[in-house]
């Protein structure tokens, strides 16, 4: 025990300079504009149809005065469950509402997360540091570590809810420790409906190890399952379209490159097109495919008998609900951040299937360069940051930007708002505007700049409008 507390005393540290330095360093994503406006005044800001400085509807941002209209907002406008929304907007009235102080919430969970983990990896009896460095060194834990969306919450209750589990048997008070456990799982459902399949796995591995457990875990979880439902239901129309048709060719393809790039990371995306790049994905996938087989290979040399399979229930739980889900569906909901709550127990077999602890600098090694990627390349950030710095370079406080509204003025909006500077002008554009209005609008300024992001189906459908826009407006001057 003290050998662990003084491994977590050398880890933790490590792992908030690296969380806390990715959520200053990540522009604004397209989710985040949803949680700010979601748990501020009004779940869809009225923009005004003219042009507007940046430093006026920074007050669109600001958190709610009271919580009850976050619910109703959620039901309506979102796809989550309201649990981290409610603890958002509680920190976003005492932190403030900046994008990065909002983000360190979601890096307080992730510390705890990895703070769980090891003591998961102590029970089941894996190696503790090569278990947090190989969780910490996995993109996909540190892209949705530092968002400011629900999934580190989800992710901190979750590895919570599977040590509890563990523990349950072990116990004299074994019941409550189920509880608890169900308790957890159902709190980090109702944070993030795709941890309930982690919650599933937990369930069976109770029926099939500690069946007296499984009546105080059903009970911990119902009460949440069934809000669950109740928003589930409600927002059943916000998904429509948002994924492709289901076949089981695409599904496969795109759960591998979700789990290679949630483990390893896009290094590839930072190379030019062509043979290196190429060979660069094909050496990431037979690193990939490596470490898959090494807890087959080694099954047996992994931690406790329970444990292991806990962990692997646990692992496979949410690349199987995906396939569930899109099979339900006719659909494929794959993301990469999807994966996310199978990379701790995952990251867990394959430190106690390595050979030696120190066979995990390979994968280190690279998912150090992934991380840094992560931080520092474009390519790996969504366009508005980006686009809205460029904006004001091209046009300064003078010009003008013309902005996609994008599909709800929400998402693109507020992302791109978030990074721009407060004295950039800017107009938003939709696909349906009337050209003779636009052009109108855009004749006084003395420079016009367009800001061209593809992220959703109206702002794809706005780039068109955006150039006979800006034709337009150089022949008028």
């Amino acid at each position: 025990m003290p050998h662990r507390r003084m491994t977590l005393w050398l880890l933790l540290p490590l792992a908030a300079v690296v969380l806390v330095t990715a959520a200053a360093l990540r522009d604004p994503e397209y989710d985040e504009g949803y949680t700010a406006v979601v748990t501020s005044r009004a779940a869809r800001p009225v923009w005004p149809d003219t042009a507007f400085r940046v430093g006026d509807t920074r007050a669109a941002f600001a958190p709610a005065p009271a919580p009850w209209a976050i619910a109703g907002n959620l039901r309506h406008t979102d796809v989550h469950p309201p649990l981290y929304f409610w603890l958002a907007w509680a920190w976003r009235r005492c932190i403030g509402p900046n994008l990065v102080a909002t983000r360190l919430l979601s890096v307080a969970f992730s510390l705890a997360a990895l703070a769980l983990a090891a003591a998961l990896a102590t029970e089941a009896a894996i190696p503790v540091v090569p278990a947090v460095l190989l969780t910490l060194g996995c993109y996909g834990f540190v892209e949705t570590g530092i968002v400011a969306r629900g999934f580190a919450m989800a992710q901190c209750l979750t590895v919570a809810g599977l040590l509890l589990t563990l523990c349950a048997g072990r116990h004299p008070h074994g019941a409550r420790l189920a509880l608890a456990a169900g308790l957890t799982l159902g709190a980090a459902s109702f944070t993030n409906y795709l941890a309930a399949f982690q919650a599933a796995a937990a369930l069976i591995w109770v029926l099939g190890h500690r069946r007296r457990m499984a009546a105080p875990m059903l009970a911990g979880l119902l009460p949440f399952l069934i809000a669950d439902f109740s928003f589930f239901v409600a927002q059943r129309s916000s998904r429509i379209g948002q994924f492709e048709s289901f076949g089981w060719g695409p599904m496969i393809g795109a759960l591998g490159r979700a789990l290679g790039g949630a483990v390893l990371g896009g290094l590839p995306l930072d190379m030019p097109v062509g043979g290196w790049r190429s060979l660069a994905a094909l050496l990431l996938a037979l690193l990939l495919l490596a470490l898959l087989a090494l807890p087959i290979l080694r099954w047996r040399h992994i931690g406790a008998d329970g444990a292991r399979s806990l962990l692997a229930l646990a692992a496979l739980a949410a690349p199987l609900g995906l396939v569930v889900m899109g099979l339900a569906a006719d659909s494929t909901p794959v993301e990469m951040r999807y994966l996310a709550f199978a990379l701790p127990p995952l990251m867990l077999l394959i430190a106690g299937s390595l050979p030696s602890p120190w066979l995990s600098a390979v994968p280190l090694a690279v998912q150090t360069a992934a991380i840094l990627s992560l931080m520092t390349q474009q390519a790996t950030m969504q366009p508005e940051g980006a686009a809205a710095r460029a904006a004001f370079r091209a046009v300064g406080a003078t010009g003008l930007a013309l902005l996609p509204r994008g599909n709800d003025g929400v998402g693109l909006v507020s992302a791109f708002l978030s990074a721009a500077p407060d004295n950039l002008h800017v107009l938003l554009v939709g696909p349906a505007m009337p050209m003779t209005a636009l052009c109108s609008r855009i004749r006084h300024w003395p420079s016009v700049t367009a800001a061209r992001i593809v992220v959703d189906r109206a702002s794809i459908e706005t780039l068109p409008v955006l150039d006979i826009v800006l034709r337009c407006g150089t022949q008028i001057r």
